[in-house]
């Protein structure tokens, strides 16, 4: 992942002849390091692992064009010559980049699924605790090791939305899956968990350990809504029948005599 502060001029150069991504747009307080509390000084991001380019310019005269954005909208400027051109900076406002497989994952090794947010890479925190502008989980590679324990994220709605997003791999809490590139859109009071065919695997599978290694996905979570483009929701590839992957769940209630 990369991320690049606000203010900040840059260029994209491809390797190769194309490129896919995810982007988020952080309106809130800048990223940071989500605190620690309990867990210490080490696990999830570690500081050590982000980095931050070298200083770089270049001297270039002719017309460039710079693309801005303002007030939600795009504009473009011509320029005689490159704003590439700043030899050096003072302070850390700067971009960085993180190899998401890093990652210091933490889970539970006793019992119950715990929360998503100890995934969290970066947050964005706002004036109440508990509801981040934006929080970056990842979904690493992991083992799993919990006793009498549902191991797929459990059924819930939330005061956060959720938008996840898959990288490469396969997700393990849906097994009909989305393919690497793919998204799914959860808004706050949403109700979500694995499809039927994953809660029937996990809910007869044995209990040893799990490792997850074939997959690397993640979350942008927010405490704002958020509402899809026209041209996202006419996309062609639109999953239409979503809600079909929860058909044919079963009541499990068993009251206590």
């Amino acid at each position: 992942m990369a991320l690049i502060p606000r203010g900040v001029r840059f260029r994209v150069e491809l390797l190769d002849a194309s490129a896919r991504g995810y982007v988020c747009e952080n309106y809130g307080a800048p990223f940071q390091l989500p605190d620690l509390g309990p867990i210490g000084a080490n696990g999830l991001a570690n500081a050590r692992d982000f980095r931050a380019p070298v200083a770089a310019y270049e001297d270039v005269e002719g017309p460039v064009e710079v693309v801005n954005k303002f007030c939600g909208n795009l504009w473009t400027a011509t320029y005689h010559h490159s704003p590439l051109d700043v030899v050096a900076w003072h302070g850390n406002h700067v971009p960085y980049a993180y190899d998401l497989r890093r990652f210091n994952v933490l889970g539970s090794i006793s019992y119950d699924h715990p929360d998503p947010s100890i995934f969290t890479v970066l947050t964005s925190p706002s004036d109440t605790p508990g509801l981040a502008g934006v929080d970056f989980v990842v979904f690493a590679p992991r083992w799993l090791v919990g006793e009498d324990t549902f191991r797929p994220p459990y059924f819930h709605r939330n005061v956060m939305s959720e938008y996840m997003g898959l990288i490469e791999g396969a997700y393990d809490a849906k097994a009909e899956g989305f393919v690497p590139g793919g998204g799914s859109l959860h808004n706050m009071m949403s109700a979500h968990g694995p499809d039927r065919e994953t809660f029937d695997r996990a809910s007869a599978a044995e209990l040893r350990p799990q490792k997850i290694d074939d997959g690397l996905a993640f979350m942008f979570e927010t405490r704002w809504p958020v509402t899809a483009t026209a041209q996202a929701a006419e996309a062609e590839h639109l999953q239409r029948d979503y809600d079909g992957v929860w058909q044919g769940l079963q009541r499990h209630f068993r009251p206590l005599p």
